[in-house]
C-alpha cells in the first residue's frame, strides 16, 4: 500500500510573501518595462568607444607631459564606464540572444576593462542570490577589509590595527582595487578549473593586461609611464568601489541560516543613491539598486521608471526603502566599518531583524 505524505502546512503570512514578489513583477510587466532597450545600449557603446578614442589621441599627441596624469583619470573614469557597460550585458540586459550578451560583455569586460567576465560573472550571480548573506555572498567576505561583526577578532598584527580603523583607510583601499581585479582576471583563467570559452577569455584579458601598458610606456617612456599607470589603475579601482559600495555597505546583514523571501532580501538590504540623471550615469544605472536587484535583467535606462512602481509598492506592503545622496552613503559605510572593526555592530541588530522578527516566514 502506498501512503503519501501529508502536504507541509502553509502559514498564511508565508504564502502572503511569496506572493507580494509575483504581484509586483505583474505590475511592472503591464507598464511595458521589462523588454529590451538595445538602442539605449547602441548609443552608449558609440559614445564610450568615442570617448576611448580621443583618449588615445591624447596620449598620443599630447607628448612627455604632466598633463597626461589628467589622461591617465580620464582612462580611468572611462574603463570604469566599460565595466557599467560589460555589467549589464551579463545581466542579459542589451539583447535578447543569450550568447549575444555572453560575447558582448566578454568583449568589454575581458578586453576593453581587463576584466575576467566568468570570473565576475559568477561572483556576481551569488552575490544576486543572497545579497548581504553571511556565509553566502561573497563581496561581505573578509579581505583587506572586514564586513561581518565577530571577523575582526581574529586579526593581530598590522591587520588588527588596520581594522580598528577600517572605515577611515576605506578609500585608499579602494584604490589598490583594480589591482586585485585584474590579478583575479589571470587566476580565473590559468588556475580556475572550470572556465567557460578559456582560450577566447585568456586571448582577450592578457591582449588587454599586456597591450595598453605597452602601448603607455611606447609613447611616454619608463618613468612617465609608470606614473599614467599608477594614476589609471587608482582612478579606476575607486571609481569602481566607490560606485558599488554604497548599495550594500552599512546596510542590514541575513544571519546565517535565517530564510528572508525573495522580495524583502533585496529590498531590506540594498540602499539607493539619490541625484537624477548625472548620478545615474555616474554609477552605471547602480544608483537604483533596489530595482535592480529586483529585476536583474531589466535594461538600465528602465531602472528609473520603474522606481515609483516599486517605491509605492514597497509603502503598500509596510517594507522599508532605503534612499539617500552619495556622501551620507560614505558616511554610513565609513561609520559602519569602523563599528565593526571595534566589534560594536552586531548583524541582528539592524532593521531587517527589526521587521522580522516575529513575522512568520517563508520556509
Amino acid at each position: 500500500m502506498t501512503t503519501t505524505a501529508a502536504p507541509r502546512p502553509v502559514r498564511p503570512q508565508a504564502a502572503a510573501q511569496t506572493r507580494d514578489y509575483f504581484e509586483l513583477s505583474q505590475r511592472v510587466k503591464d507598464a511595458g518595462l521589462m523588454g529590451r532597450n538595445v538602442r539605449s545600449y547602441v548609443l552608449r557603446t558609440i559614445l564610450l568607444a568615442l570617448a576611448l578614442g580621443g583618449a588615445f589621441t591624447l596620449l598620443f599627441t599630447l607628448g612627455s607631459t604632466w598633463w597626461q596624469l589628467a589622461v591617465a583619470a580620464l582612462f580611468g573614469i572611462l574603463f570604469t564606464q566599460a565595466a557599467f557597460l560589460g555589467h549589464d550585458a551579463a545581466h542579459q540586459q542589451v539583447f535578447s540572444s543569450g550568447k549575444r550578451n555572453e560575447w558582448f560583455s566578454r568583449i568589454i569586460g575581458n578586453f576593453v576593462v581587463g576584466l575576467s567576465i566568468a570570473w565576475w560573472t559568477r561572483k556576481h550571480n551569488k552575490h544576486h542570490a543572497n545579497p548581504n548573506t553571511i556565509g553566502r555572498d561573497g563581496d561581505i567576505a573578509a579581505g583587506a577589509l572586514v564586513f561581518v561583526p565577530g571577523d575582526a577578532r581574529e586579526r593581530t598584527g598590522f591587520m588588527g590595527w588596520l581594522a580598528k580603523r577600517q572605515g577611515w583607510a576605506f578609500f585608499p583601499v579602494l584604490s589598490l582595487f583594480a589591482f586585485v581585479m585584474h590579478y583575479e582576471a589571470i587566476s580565473a583563467v590559468f588556475r580556475t578549473e572550470r572556465v567557460k570559452h578559456r582560450t577566447a577569455e585568456g586571448v582577450l584579458v592578457l591582449t588587454r593586461l599586456i597591450g595598453f601598458p605597452v602601448i603607455v610606456f611606447a609613447t611616454l617612456g619608463l618613468g612617465m609611464g609608470a606614473a599614467f599607470l599608477g594614476v589609471q589603475l587608482a582612478v579606476f579601482g575607486i571609481y569602481m568601489g566607490s560606485s558599488f559600495a554604497p548599495n550594500h555597505k552599512g546596510m542590514p546583514l541575513i544571519p546565517k541560516g535565517l530564510e528572508v523571501d525573495f522580495l524583502r532580501r533585496q529590498v531590506l538590504t540594498s540602499r539607493n543613491i539619490t541625484g537624477g540623471r548625472l548620478m545615474n550615469w555616474a554609477m552605471g544605472g547602480l544608483d537604483l539598486q533596489i530595482e535592480h536587484h529586483l529585476f536583474p535583467r531589466m535594461p538600465s535606462a528602465n531602472l528609473r521608471k520603474v522606481q515609483p512602481i516599486v517605491k509605492e509598492f514597497c509603502a503598500e506592503r509596510g517594507i522599508t526603502y532605503t534612499e539617500t545622496n552619495l556622501l551620507r552613503s560614505y558616511g554610513i559605510i565609513i561609520r559602519y566599518l569602523n563599528r565593526v572593526g571595534l566589534g560594536h555592530a552586531d548583524p541582528m541588530d539592524c532593521p531587517l531583524a527589526a521587521q522580522l522578527r516575529g513575522a512568520p516566514l517563508p520556509g
